[in-house]
């Protein structure tokens, strides 16, 4: 198969990319490269450009006639900058969104495999939520997802398009050939600033917020590695059209994660045991935006897509750290 991937250049991108590539899928990458990195596309069919512009999509479909299905990651995604940036939290990832599902479907594409968020739901008891659970977006760029899925639900509905949206929980880790990992010197996710600290790149890990009803306090998460989420989307465009057929729908959303809710507190211990020693830590307020969690029910991704992670927590914390010691530094200069 032929695979458009918007974002290809991006953290979760570049992985399903290699996973793409690795097993003899041909990938064309669009990029703006606002946030991705030029080093995760050298020697890759990459175009530089806005998923909004017709005209780069127009040249992109003439110059490669074949392409199957597009799997959309390109959006903003950090939490607290929505909030202070929610104008143009929306430009980016709804106009822009909204453009090129126009776009696809009038060059005659129909499969799109987008790039959907956890971050949805709302809290439930015992924090376990399938697909069908209530959906209670926190912060705009949460509701930038929400929004999106209402979106495609509509538009596949009254179009050609088709499209599954993976709803992904927390995404841990590095592509295991340490092709590509995170890239931000200054990250705000959990597992970026436990390596900085770990490092001696920060000072001390703010545990923040520590009065959830949770088991301790913390906020509880599912923690999965990037590169089985790589493989969830390589099975997803795979049998794209056996899955829609199987649930008898045009859209469908589908969840990954692990299915085990890890607290913050308890990533912390399990990242000073794969570390060796303690890492300096603080409680502190939760962020804006902030939620208590919740961890993935993955039924259905078992069922329809045949998928389940494979690889642990210690493994995804093992690869952040060899990630940032090696290859980023070699990779990107930092």
């Amino acid at each position: 198969m032929k695979i458009l991937v918007t974002g290809g250049a991006g953290y979760i991108g570049s992985s399903t990319v290699s996973a793409l590539m690795d097993i003899g899928h041909d990938v064309v990458i669009l990029d703006s490269l606002v946030t991705g990195r030029r080093e995760f596309v050298k020697d890759k069919c990459f175009y530089e450009g806005d998923v909004a512009d017709k005209s780069l999509l127009d040249r992109i479909f003439t110059e490669h006639r074949d392409i199957d299905a597009c799997i959309h990651f390109a959006a903003l995604i950090l939490v607290p900058e929505s909030v202070r940036r929610p104008y143009h939290y929306y430009t980016e990832n709804v106009c822009k969104s909204l453009a090129l599902f126009n776009n696809l479907e009038m060059l005659g594409l129909s499969r799109i495999v987008f790039s959907s968020s956890a971050s949805i739901y709302d809290m439930v008891p015992g924090f376990k939520v399938d697909e069908s659970s209530p959906k209670n977006p926190q912060s705009p760029y949460a509701r930038t997802k929400y929004i999106m899925e209402m979106v495609l639900e509509d538009i596949c509905r009254a179009t050609k398009l088709r499209s599954i949206a993976l709803r992904y929980f927390n995404p841990i880790g590095a592509d295991p050939s340490m092709r590509s990992g995170p890239y931000d010197p200054s990250p705000s996710h959990v597992m970026g600033k436990m390596v900085n600290v770990a490092l001696g790149n920060e000072e001390c890990f703010q545990i923040t917020g520590v009065d959830w009803p949770t088991r301790d306090g913390s906020g509880i998460r599912d923690y999965i590695h990037v590169w089985d989420l790589a493989r969830a989307h390589v099975l997803a465009v795979e049998k794209f059209d056996g899955v829609l057929a199987k649930a008898g729908q045009s859209y469908l959303p589908i969840n990954l994660g692990t299915g085990n809710g890890v607290t913050v507190k308890e990533l912390v211990a399990a990242f000073e045991q794969v570390w060796g020693s303690p890492i300096n830590k603080v409680e502190a307020p939760p962020r804006p935006g902030d939620v208590a969690g919740a961890y993935a029910d993955c039924t259905r991704a078992g069922e329809l897509l045949g998928w389940k992670a494979k690889l642990s927590t210690a493994q995804g914390i093992a690869d952040a750290l060899k990630w940032t010691d090696t290859a980023r530094k070699k990779m990107l200069g930092y």
